[in-house]
């Protein structure tokens, strides 16, 4: 299988010198659980497409500090070429703001969440034994960072995680999109960096609670095992 990664940020400092971008995180994460793939990675921000779709077997957007809403122009240009892609049926995967950005193209409204920052470990209501390693599974725990959200599963899409604070964390439409809120290809020491740059804005009590959270442990590589059947089956 050959994986098209659009990565939609620009890691700096500590997070570039430890872990280099999003685009080489999932490149470890999904060759940790085995998937023998091959992966390009394109930066949106600084324009990089490939000038074809056509050779890769998937789409892969990663998360963002921007808003999947914005009017900044590449933003704008990503959303075309992922409503492209959607028309066309290939198969994607969208995470964090990759998520929000897929279900915006679907139609699906996306915005500021009015309860605040969804940050470090979370645990998610689990709605589809039917994927592949889900047959047992009722809740999935996963490090998130994220302040918007998507408000309503978009038309035609199945739910697949969910909680009291974020209602839509995952859908798949058909076979063909794996959409998920909380990062999978996150390790710990990302989380922390995140929750530490953020603290003034989370407040003492949120920030102490979701650096504890973090000893707790997260099941990205459950969920990259989905994800590699989810793609690879079909």
């Amino acid at each position: 299988m050959k994986l098209c990664i659009l990565d939609n940020d620009i890691l700096e400092g500590h997070l570039a010198d430890q872990h280099a971008s999003f685009g080489a995180m999932f490149i470890r994460l999904f060759e940790r659980v085995g998937a023998r793939w091959t992966a390009d990675v394109f930066s949106t921000p600084r324009g990089q497409y490939p000038a074809s779709f056509d050779g890769y077997d998937a789409v892969l957007l990663t998360g963002s500090r921007a808003d999947s809403f914005s009017d900044d122009p590449w933003v704008v240009e990503l959303r075309r070429q992922v409503t492209q892609l959607l028309q066309q049926r290939k198969k994607m995967v969208g995470v964090c703001f990759g998520h929000q950005l897929i279900a915006l193209c679907l139609g699906a409204p996306v915005g500021r969440a009015p309860q605040g920052w969804g940050a470090g470990r979370m645990t998610y209501d689990w709605h589809r034994p039917d994927l592949p390693h889900s047959a047992d599974r009722t809740e999935i725990s996963l490090l998130a960072s994220h302040q918007d959200q998507v408000f309503e599963l978009p038309a035609g899409a199945t739910l697949v995680a969910s909680s009291a604070f974020c209602p839509v964390a995952s859908f798949t439409v058909g076979q063909e999109v794996f959409c998920i809120q909380p990062h999978p290809e996150f390790q710990e020491d990302v989380s922390a960096y995140l929750l530490n740059k953020r603290r003034d804005l989370l407040g003492e009590e949120q920030y102490a609670s979701s650096m504890e959270s973090l000893a707790l442990g997260h099941e990205g590589e459950h969920v990259a095992r989905m994800v590699v059947a989810f793609l690879e089956g079909g």
